[in-house]
């Protein structure tokens, strides 16, 4: 079975309470059971890893133990380019997801590191987004994207 790395950035474990006016009331463990239900369907296994800490991700992502991800930076999409070599290091195909869509927002978000290496971007769908990176990863492994 496929195998899909779901990877979640700093201060996404505090999704639900963390301003819900922006990024719902839905927390990351209710986000993660979605996303468990929906890969079952695709014929996926999806195995996740939230950290707050950038060397922290960038650690698990050289465990290449994963065919391909979902990578949710969180406020090191505006900063990291450490994440973004170390996801061009490891070779995988990845989809970006964000809850909210940066460019709509403050101009410093406007800065992406990753954008132009994933093989797409999911912004401003909320959690659905993650269903659709889902769907997309699938695609895209059966050839299709």
């Amino acid at each position: 079975m496929t195998r899909i790395l779901v990877l979640q950035g700093p201060n996404l474990n505090l999704l639900g309470t963390r301003e819900p006016e922006l990024y719902g009331s839905e927390t990351l463990d209710q986000i993660h059971t979605h996303v468990s239900r929906r890969a079952l369907d695709l014929g996926l296994e999806v195995i996740f890893f939230q950290s707050n800490h950038e060397g922290v991700l960038i650690d698990r992502l050289h465990e290449r133990d994963f065919e391909a991800a979902i990578v949710n930076a969180a406020g090191l999409t505006h900063t990291s380019v450490s994440l973004r070599d170390a996801l061009l290091a490891v070779g995988r195909p990845f989809v970006e997801v964000h809850l909210t869509d940066p460019s709509a927002r403050e101009p410093f978000r406007h800065v992406n590191f990753l954008a132009d290496i994933a093989i797409e971007s999911v912004v401003g769908q909320g959690a659905s987004g993650y269903s659709v990176a889902l769907d997309l990863l699938r695609r895209h492994l059966d050839g299709g994207a």
